[in-house]
């Protein structure tokens, strides 16, 4: 069982806390979501550098966001210079907008 509880675990929790997403609980896939909701797409250096991560814990966290489909990740050249690209889906845009709604929810 994991640390956190679901809804399904207790079917007759009222708390919205019930509702956060468990992915986005965590602050850096939740900075990398508030990050990327705000543009269409984002190039990898930026995030890493916003967000004061390295490049292998970004792209940790953004495998673990791909595979939760919040996310994609587009590589490409920008002349000859190999770059990557994140974006967010319409899932994830749709679950961090849920997720902030039961954050304000919570703040009341």
């Amino acid at each position: 069982m994991n640390w956190w509880s679901s809804v399904a675990d207790h079917p007759d929790a009222s708390h919205p806390r019930h509702r956060l997403d468990p992915l986005l609980q965590r602050p850096v896939p939740f900075s990398i979501a508030a990050l990327l909701a705000a543009a269409d797409e984002v190039e990898f250096a930026f995030v890493r550098d916003a967000i004061q991560l390295s490049d292998s814990a970004l792209s940790k966290q953004a495998a673990a966001l791909e595979a939760a489909g919040y996310l994609t990740v587009r590589k490409g050249y920008l002349g000859k210079v190999p770059r990557t690209w994140l974006s967010m889906t319409a899932r994830g845009r749709a679950a961090f907008a849920a997720h902030l709604q039961v954050l304000r929810e919570i703040a009341g």
